[in-house]
């Protein structure tokens, strides 16, 4: 069924438009139609999404060569694949790349076939339906004409690999719209959906899928008005308009990408400020930068987390049975994940003791939606999708129950022994705790084997990763469920087994309470954050506890240090003492921070931080996360190094802690926890790991 349905889809994409004449392209789908104009369709071979990489854009330079000698009325370059028309760049070619003078020549080439298609003497139309992205957007701005069918959604998200634009993106892109709207949009990332790519005059018009053959005649015949820059444009692009723009964005970016960790976006800004009066010279520049930066360490690191993205998406399988789901308990955690699991399209049934929070679970799965861009009616078939069950008859008929209970072993074996003889014999049990054993869970129960851990982190809608639990017991096929049950909902599953704190929250304590320990030593929150943040860290941990919640960090920190044998220091009195007085963080308004409008108030006199403070903070980290790899936690360096980067935000740039610590050098890594041990006590001894693979 699924196949005749794409089938159908592609046949959609397909026309209108003539069958391909036979030309032999391995990626492109040619023809000429009845009225003279040529289709030329991106079909990439032996992939799903369209990319751009050598073949592809040499397949299509013969297709112009043949154009110029045969002119057409016009040219469509279109997608025929249903998905959309181009993601971009072939990513994986980057990685086999290490010299700049190579990467320059694969951009030449690229932006000769662009250039021929900006210089072609006929009418070139480019019809784009979902994302059109990063290549895919250059290569259709080199066209006259962009109608984009609604829905589709356009950007630059080369920042993300810590890189710019490299196929004349940015002297285009700069030339046809308010340069600083399209410089935003490269330093950022973001895309733009229909509506604003129209505003802003990416696209020149906007086309219902029907109605595309006409807009392709309109656009031929000159009938469709080409976006061009007004006067205001024009002056920003000015040399003095630029210089007052760019110091602007140099301040703005510096705070979410400093220079010395990001450089992709600070270059682009002074490749513009200096270049962007003259399209030759700034073309030159942003390949060469490009050239550059791909072989650099940022962008190598970056590339690295991309695909350490794609391992753990390949973690689920690729389709799930999973469609009816009961979550028991709709607090914070488990209103979140059942609102989030409705707007996904599954059936989801809600159950808890007070109907008050689920009511409250149902308005929050409203703004999910709306925060998402729903539009109205698919805001309201999701909250249909959500169904308030305070009795839990959708318990007989789910695939999957999550509990979400209360943090206590006896609570959750009492909704067990409520739950388990109500659900069907192939349905899975999952529970969201966040460090309570498995093992011990699993023994209160008939059928331990179809038992797992589906670990969410808070906010639910904002965190990709979510950590799949094992114990002896589980059964391989549920397991394999509650991963492709994610992968359904667009999480990352990262498979790991059970033990004290999992791999996430058993990583990221010893850091906390590092950071709480010098606190209680005297050092300023604000001084131990800006550690962390010249470190790479999105935020500092003194502030990353404020936002977890003071209450469930040292939850988290009493249970390791209960179960563990390494020593994890004890919580100092007056921040328990801080805690029974309601000050909890960010939820409460206090913390370590006063917090106002959802921002810590730090001082930002605060004394800078002192040598050494930062391995002091990031060391026993990385420690933890050899710990488990020893002990069989977690598979491999590659799916910790994901799991730590997407539910911790480790410094991406830096391509996750156990990348982080082969560049330093394990060795050294020991040697570095040693000498803090010999300073600071035991809890920094180092872990055997480093020594047996120190290869």
């Amino acid at each position: 069924m699924t196949g005749q349905i794409l089938q159908t889809l592609e046949s959609r994409f397909m026309t209108p438009g003539p069958e391909d004449d036979g030309s032999g392209f391995r990626h492109w789908r040619f023809a000429v139609d009845g009225q003279g104009i040529a289709w030329a369709r991106l079909d990439k071979a032996g992939s799903s999404a369209n990319t751009l990489d050598g073949e592809v854009l040499e397949e299509f330079s013969t297709i112009l060569e043949r154009l110029e000698a045969d002119r057409p009325k016009g040219l469509v370059i279109r997608s025929a694949k249903p998905g959309g028309f181009c993601v971009g760049a072939d990513i994986a070619q980057f990685r086999e790349m290490d010299d700049p003078a190579r990467v320059r020549e694969e951009i030449d080439r690229g932006n000769a076939a662009l250039d021929r298609l900006e210089k072609a003497d006929f009418p070139t139309i480019a019809i784009i339906h979902g994302p059109c992205l990063g290549g895919g957007l250059e290569l259709a701005l080199a066209c006259d004409y962009r109608i984009a069918i609604d829905g589709a959604s356009f950007g630059f998200p080369e920042v993300m690999l810590g890189l710019h634009p490299g196929l004349g993106g940015s002297v285009r892109l700069t030339r046809l719209i308010d340069p600083t709207e399209a410089m935003t949009m490269m330093l950022t990332g973001k895309t733009a959906h229909t509506a604003k790519a129209r505003k802003l005059g990416i696209v020149d018009a906007v086309t219902k899928e029907r109605h595309v053959a006409a807009a392709v005649q309109a656009a031929v015949g000159g009938e469709v008005e080409k976006r061009s820059q007004d006067f205001r444009d024009a002056a920003l692009n000015t040399l003095a308009g630029r210089e007052i723009a760019a110091r602007q964005m140099r301040a703005k970016t510096a705070k979410k990408a400093p220079p010395e960790h990001y450089p992709a976006p600070h270059r682009l800004i002074e490749i513009w400020r200096r270049h962007g009066g003259d399209r030759d010279e700034m073309r030159e520049a942003e390949a060469d930068s490009f050239a550059q930066l791909l072989t650099g360490e940022t962008a190598r690191n970056l590339i690295r987390v991309f695909f350490l993205r794609e391992n753990l998406k390949g973690q689920a399988p690729d389709s799930s049975d999973v469609r009816r789901v009961h979550v028991v308990g709709a607090g914070t955690m488990g209103g979140d994940i059942a609102g989030l699991c409705a707007i996904k399209g599954l059936s989801v049934t809600l159950g808890d003791v007070d109907n008050r929070i689920i009511a409250d679970a149902v308005k929050r799965c409203a703004a999910m939606a709306k925060a998402k861009h729903m539009k109205p009616a698919e805001v309201r078939a999701a909250l249909d999708r959500l169904i308030p069950d305070p009795n839990g008859d959708g318990v007989a008929h789910a695939d999957l129950v999550i509990e979400a209970g209360p943090e206590k072993a006896e609570i959750k074996e009492k909704i067990y022994g409520e739950l388990e003889p109500r659900m069907k014999a192939d349905a899975v049990l999952a529970t969201n705790t966040s460090s309570l054993p498995l093992d011990r869970l699993a023994k209160s129960l008939d059928r331990p084997e179809r038992f797992v851990g589906i670990h969410f982190f808070n906010p639910v809608a904002k965190m990709d990763l979510v950590e799949v639990v094992s114990h002896d017991g589980a059964d391989g096929t549920a397991l394999e469920q509650a991963r492709g049950f994610l992968g359904r909902i667009g999480k990352l599953p990262a498979p790991v087994r059970t033990a004290p704190g999992f791999l996430v929250n058993r990583c990221l304590t010893p850091y906390l309470m590092e950071a709480i320990i010098m606190v209680d030593e005297g050092v300023k929150p604000e001084t131990i954050d800006r550690a962390a943040e010249r470190f790479g860290m999105p935020m500092g941990p003194i502030e990353l506890a404020d936002q977890v919640g003071l209450d469930i960090a040292l939850s988290v920190a009493d249970v390791l240090r209960e179960r563990l044998d390494r020593p994890i220091p004890e919580t100092p009195d007056w921040l328990r003492r801080k805690v029974d007085g309601g000050d909890l963080g960010r939820k409460s308004g206090r913390g370590f921070y006063e917090w106002k409008d959802g921002k810590a108030d730090k001082d930002d006199d605060a004394p800078d931080p002192g040598e050494g403070m930062t391995d002091r903070l990031v060391m026993p980290m990385l420690d933890a996360c050899a710990t488990c790899l020893r002990e069989g936690v977690v598979s491999d360096e590659d799916v910790l190094d994901g799991a730590m980067i997407f539910a911790t935000g480790f410094a991406p740039f830096r391509g996750g802690p156990m990348h982080y610590a082969r560049e330093r050098g394990f060795g050294e890594v020991a040697d570095a926890l040693a000498s803090l041990r010999d300073n600071h006590g035991d809890r920094f001894a180092p872990d055997s790991y480093w020594t047996e693979r120190g290869d």
